[in-house]
């Protein structure tokens, strides 16, 4: 087994996930197995209770596990699936060693930082030994926080344990331009690595972000003061599109440094073709533009995974081009900028701020004949929009917005009323669904069964469901025959709206169906309009 670890320095969120999986992509290119690892040094258990204004996206593994937005970054450039052995929190971790105290496993023993918490970090570090050949190990936070030394301890001693050819460390920092000197400064890089020496690491790369070029006495002097050789000296210039980044670190000759470092060599031919689909010129500049109507439009880590998606169907599509607005529920002038949208998405979310103007958003695009994706919670926006404006129920909602609603068209599982802790205990990772034939969902998906990702607590009522058929509204997909997954309309060019999270199922090369289903409507939407 070999292991990367990847640290950051001077600020917060320089890439260290995208580098990292850059990095994997180019060892893949080589014909390695890779897998990552996300230590996250914060308190909380998982992300799952923190606010998208904390932490953006929550992402949610195969099995149920929910993580840092960094794990969609894995999934998407090296195409594999993660579990909860890939995401590991602070809290994660002090909750396994403090259930052991007591459960009497220490023979009453005082429970240290050091050996118990760095022991437990380093097992995980090891977890997926004999099953692929490399491993990348993301340190989470900025090299110096307090919380991070724990991580950092077990790092060093990690490196210390191990054959010098078998673990390497590289370190990601920044270089800023100085508006007033019209130069970059190298210094805080130095200071960042000093850092990292101090608490006993001393990294074999450093890669530095940038907005600008680094000259090559830029890195000379990087190398010296950071005692690296040049030539483990990289520039990390700010890219049109992030998956043209392991194309920029393999002209740098990264993998090769790295591959002789680590004493391998690749064992096939160095494949170039995903570099050549992710460069890929367009032949057109037709241009759809798409809504995405949320409550945090202003922060788009909020919906990463949904733009990533989107972006991955316009990729795959030489003949159209993409535009996506964020366009917040709460907007005074939200059907205005509707109007000018070729395709309509309403993401997934919780709470009760900015639903009616998702339902409004939704009834746009059903009377207008807008191609429209509803996700999750804009699946159950859907449902409401539909009770009260075709089957009549003016007071229909969720329970979770209204409890004392008369029409519960959407209310939660008997089994969630009881639950009284809120992380992890949702329905959660992949869940079968049967798709009914002669739907749009069977025509996207070519298949009557599908496995997708949730994240949800809430439920469609099946008890509607003959009602809403009657109206023209019908459930295409269900999981165990009961519960609705998939809601459509025939009589629309494109509507259709899904209990569970598509989007992290996208990967380059592979788009995923509802999503380039929703940029091919959007293409006609567009062509009818002219």
């Amino acid at each position: 087994m070999k292991y990367i670890f990847m640290t950051g320095g001077v600020v917060s969120s320089l890439g260290k996930g995208i580098t990292g999986a850059s990095i994997g992509k180019l060892l893949q290119l080589h014909g390695y197995k890779v897998n990552m690892i996300k230590m996250d040094p914060y308190i909380n258990v998982d992300p799952g209770t923190m606010n998208p204004f904390q932490h953006g996206e929550v992402y949610v593994t195969a099995d149920g596990a929910e993580a840092d937005l960094d794990l969609g970054t894995y999934e998407r450039f090296l195409d594999m699936v993660t579990t909860r052995e890939n995401t590991n929190t602070a809290g994660y971790v002090y909750q396994t060693v403090i259930n052991r105290e007591r459960r009497g496993e220490y023979n009453g023993g005082t429970v240290q930082v050091i050996p118990h918490i760095t022991d437990e970090i380093k097992k995980r570090f090891k977890v997926f030994d004999n099953k692929v050949d490399i491993t990348i190990i993301e340190i989470g936070g900025t090299i110096g926080d307090i919380e991070g030394l724990p991580f950092i301890e077990a790092t060093r001693q990690f490196i210390l344990e191990h054959k010098r050819e078998d673990v390497m460390s590289i370190h990601l920092t920044f270089v800023p331009y100085i508006e007033g000197a019209k130069e970059l400064k190298t210094k805080p890089t130095q200071h960042s690595v000093n850092k990292l020496r101090e608490v006993g690491i001393i990294p074999d790369m450093i890669i530095c972000r940038t907005q600008y070029p680094i000259t090559d006495s830029m890195k000379n002097k990087i190398s010296l003061f950071c005692n690296v050789p040049q030539k483990a000296v990289v520039e990390a210039r700010t890219a049109s599109s992030i998956y043209h980044i392991p194309e920029a670190l393999h002209n740098q000759n990264v993998d090769e440094f790295i591959l002789n470092r680590l004493n391998l060599t690749g064992k096939t031919k160095f494949d170039t073709s995903w570099f050549e689909y992710v460069k890929r010129e367009k032949k057109t500049n037709k241009v759809v533009n798409i809504g995405v109507i949320g409550k945090y439009a202003d922060l788009k880590d909020a919906y990463k995974s949904i733009d990533e998606s989107l972006k991955i169907s316009e990729m795959d599509d030489e003949n159209i081009k993409v535009k996506v607005h964020y366009i917040s529920s709460e907007d005074k002038d939200l059907i205005n900028k509707l109007k000018q949208m070729q395709a309509i998405l309403v993401p997934g979310g919780f709470g009760v701020r900015g639903i009616e103007g998702k339902i409004s958003a939704i009834k746009f695009a059903r009377e207008n004949k807008v191609p429209f994706l509803g996700i999750c919670l804009g699946m159950q926006c859907c449902v409401i929009e539909a009770a009260r404006n075709l089957l009549g129920l003016k007071n229909a909602n969720s329970t979770e917005t209204d409890k004392t609603t008369p029409y519960p068209v959407i209310e939660m599982l008997e089994e969630q009323k009881s639950i009284k802790y809120l992380g992890g205990t949702m329905r959660l990772g992949n869940y079968e669904a049967d798709i009914v034939k002669d739907s749009l969902a069977y025509k996207l998906y070519k298949s009557d069964k599908i496995v997708e990702r949730h994240r949800h607590r809430y439920e469609m009522n099946p008890k509607y469901i003959e009602d809403f058929k009657k109206v023209g509204f019908y459930v295409s997909g269900y999981h165990k025959d009961i519960l609705p997954e998939i809601v459509e309309i025939k009589e629309h060019p494109f509507f259709i709206a899904v209990q569970f999270h598509p989007e992290f199922g996208a990967r380059p090369t592979k788009p995923h169906p509802l999503f380039s289903g929703l940029v091919n409507a959007a293409k006609n939407y567009l062509e009818k309009q002219n």
